[in-house]
């Protein structure tokens, strides 16, 4: 069963993402986090259950999506996974610089 990571960067995705939507209501906010972190839950069996990101095209770095949000994550081996953003699909993906992340 493989670790997963949340990187600094991921961690800091997730309270943002939490404190824009808890502007409107909390209750969604907290829903939201907690689906996002249950999503990459499979990756713990399935490690390679998330497709490769399209704009970088390098294997060990896919994604799940959840909603409007794209968990970008490493797959270092099949023991190890770093999650190294959340990012909503709306903003430019191609400006987020995902290669200084890992």
């Amino acid at each position: 069963m493989a670790k997963i990571v949340w990187t600094e960067q991921s961690v800091f995705d997730l309270k943002d993402i939490f404190d824009y939507i808890s502007k409107d209501s909390k209750c969604y906010a907290e829903n939201k986090v907690r689906r996002i972190k249950e999503k990459t839950f499979i990756l713990k069996t399935l490690p390679k259950s998330g497709r490769t990101v399209p704009e970088l095209g390098i294997n060990q770095i896919r994604e799940l999506i959840e909603g409007n949000y794209r968990i970008v994550y490493r797959l270092v081996n099949n023991e190890y996974i770093e999650i190294l953003t959340v990012h909503h699909s709306a903003r430019d993906f191609e400006s987020r610089e995902i290669d200084k992340l890992k």
